[in-house]
């Protein structure tokens, strides 16, 4: 299931409960980013476990193009989350539309798997 990016943006400003996800590259997320969590499209087989207590969460994962986040929204649905979305013109289109002055650019977040913090149960 996609999500559009005006639909992310909102759920943004509004401070939405669900768990944002960058499959990009670090130098990728370095150069822009809107708050998600990064975690390589590459790394996702290992960190997977580690995402367990999020499988009933609303998950939205993005990435350049939209083929790295279809990838691993596959994974994901594979391993049992039920809402995995992601934006259809991937970061092509949140980069246009974010930095578009309608929403600041949004703080860099911690940018390692290792750190990613499960939500507590």
């Amino acid at each position: 299931m996609d999500i559009t990016v005006q639909e992310l943006k909102e759920k943004l400003a509004r401070g939405d409960d669900f768990v944002l996800i960058d499959v990009r590259e670090p130098y990728e997320h370095e150069e822009f980013n809107v708050g998600g969590n990064l975690i390589p499209m590459g790394n996702f087989p290992m960190v997977i476990p580690t995402l367990d207590s999020h499988k009933d969460d609303e998950v939205v994962v993005y990435c350049r193009s939209g083929r790295r986040s279809a990838s691993v929204q596959y994974q994901l649905k594979e391993a049992g989350f039920k809402n995995v979305r992601k934006p259809g013109r991937g970061h092509v289109g949140l980069d246009r539309s974010f930095r578009d002055g309608e929403i600041k650019k949004w703080g860099v977040y911690k940018t390692c798997p290792i750190f990613f913090t499960p939500k507590a149960s």
